[in-house]
């Protein structure tokens, strides 16, 4: 192309002028598109009840006033009561208490003290009491033997 006598880059030059040209007065024709605005969005959000929650009550009036779906737990503070509530308005009360789990030191060690309680409870039922405490036979005299030393000579 380049080595072409008859090939000037002048007309190459040219012709994409006209052609950038072109594309511009299409570019004008089209009309120009609107700015999209901002519109105001309102979005509203319904929650719905989350039943996995765990609800804390005071007391059990606080259970009684409020409102519930479906069946409803509630634990006191201290984690000692729990009350049940169902669509009904019925409660129903639970004491709670914890399960410490044991290690083989620990229930070997509430064997052993149950032995020692079991063993002073028999040592209290084996000790002597005043009635059958018995004194050595030595010292003292049989009461129903006369010591009357009477020999009757004739």
């Amino acid at each position: 192309m380049y080595n072409n006598p008859y090939y000037s880059p002048q007309i190459s030059i040219d012709r994409i002028n006209n052609q950038i040209a072109e594309l511009e007065k299409m570019k004008q024709q089209i009309p120009p598109m609107p700015q999209p605005q901002p519109t105001n969005l309102t979005q509203n959000f319904q929650l719905a009840p989350n039943n996995n929650a765990i609800r804390y009550a005071s007391s059990l009036e606080e259970v009684q006033k409020d409102m519930v779906i479906g069946d409803t737990p509630y634990f006191s503070k201290d984690m000692s009561v729990l009350w049940v509530k169902n669509t009904k308005g019925e409660i129903k009360s639970y004491e709670l208490k914890e399960i410490v789990q044991k290690d083989e030191k620990d229930l070997k060690i509430d064997f052993l003290m149950a032995q020692i309680d079991e063993l002073k409870k028999g040592i209290k039922y084996a000790e002597p009491t005043d009635d059958n405490v018995s004194e050595p036979s030595e010292n003292k005299k049989p009461t129903n033997v006369s010591n009357d030393r009477t020999s009757k000579k004739k």
